[in-house]
């Protein structure tokens, strides 16, 4: 099979080898988005450009616009993915989280597009977070492809038409579904310096072990939800209300006196990543609400956590 080298060997390429390793990052964006997994989006970069290269020269060549051809192809494979993850989840072992990733640079860009109506745009940044993809899990495949591509990457209907199947008034029903549904169950927003500070509360109270300073930080219907993939021990059903969930996590820190918190960025905002020996054993995101700490995702899954393993000291 061709390598993407091969695509800066002729002039006539379709695509320079330039402009298909700034499209792999905008795929590899898409695809987390659509999946919560970076393993999962890899997989389905890799696999679009496979397709890409499968075609004979004369078929690239004839693609006006190669770019485009690759965000439908990649959407498509998503949208392929979330209905077979669906049963995949259904025989997970407790609960399924998104897969935390670091560096939100690496996972922003300002590649999408604008155009249309701003009201119904979010920002890379915002769509990324870990309570943005734990409601999109709660959608169908569908509507989460229609949602991503236009609200987030600004892909017009009619070209998102042609990904999922159904007319671009179909399409726009499906986005604004998702919309309805992510402006009911997502946790109350919270500024950056806000999130930081009840962060930090949050580490320094773990670290004292103070439970009455941790219970005020926490919303008296908060919910508490764990995964470890059935690989390392982890509450298998959420756990809620205020003085459960101080409890768990201040038992778990207990069994483990060398346990270290470091303040950290988790889906491009504040959160802990749980370190033991300089090793990263779980991360810890918040959902702020109303200055308290609404929602709390904890991964512990270490499949999950290979790239925080291996940048556990930077």
């Amino acid at each position: 099979m061709p390598t993407p080298s091969d695509a800066e060997s002729g002039s006539d390429s379709a695509l320079t080898l330039h402009s298909l390793l700034a499209e792999r990052r905008h795929l590899l964006n898409l695809g987390y988005r659509m999946l919560g997994s970076v393993q999962e989006a890899e997989d389905v970069v890799q696999e679009t450009y496979a397709r890409w290269y499968a075609l004979s020269e004369e078929g690239r060549e004839a693609i006006a616009a190669p770019e485009a051809w690759l965000t439908r192809v990649a959407s498509r494979i998503c949208l392929d993915h979330l209905a077979s993850a669906r049963m995949r989840r259904e025989r997970y072992t407790g609960e399924w989280l998104p897969e935390p990733v670091r560096h939100s640079a690496t996972w922003s860009s300002t590649d999408a597009a604008h155009a249309g109506d701003p009201a119904d745009r979010i920002t890379l940044d915002e769509s990324v977070s870990m309570g943005m993809l734990v409601v999109l899990e709660t959608i169908t495949p569908a509507e989460r492809v229609a949602f991503v591509l236009h609200d987030v990457f600004g892909v017009p209907f009619t070209e998102i038409a042609e990904t999922v199947g159904r007319t671009p008034a179909a399409c726009r029903q499906l986005a604004s579904s998702a919309r309805r549904r992510l402006a009911r169950e997502r946790t109350g927003s919270s500024t950056t310096p806000e999130h930081r500070r009840v962060v930090s509360a949050f580490r320094e109270a773990c670290e004292t072990g103070d439970l009455g300073a941790l219970v005020d930080l926490l919303d008296p219907g908060v919910k508490s939800r764990s995964d470890g993939g059935g690989k390392v021990r982890a509450a298998l059903r959420p756990v809620l209300g205020q003085d459960k969930v101080a409890r768990l996590v201040l038992g778990l820190l207990r069994q483990e006196p060398e346990v270290e918190l470091v303040e950290d960025d988790v889906n491009g905002a504040p959160g802990l990543s749980v370190r033991i020996a300089g090793t990263t054993v779980a991360v810890l995101s918040m959902g702020i609400r109303d200055g308290l700490i609404a929602d709390l995702w904890l991964v512990v899954n270490p499949d999950k956590l290979r790239a925080w393993t291996r940048y556990g000291t930077e």
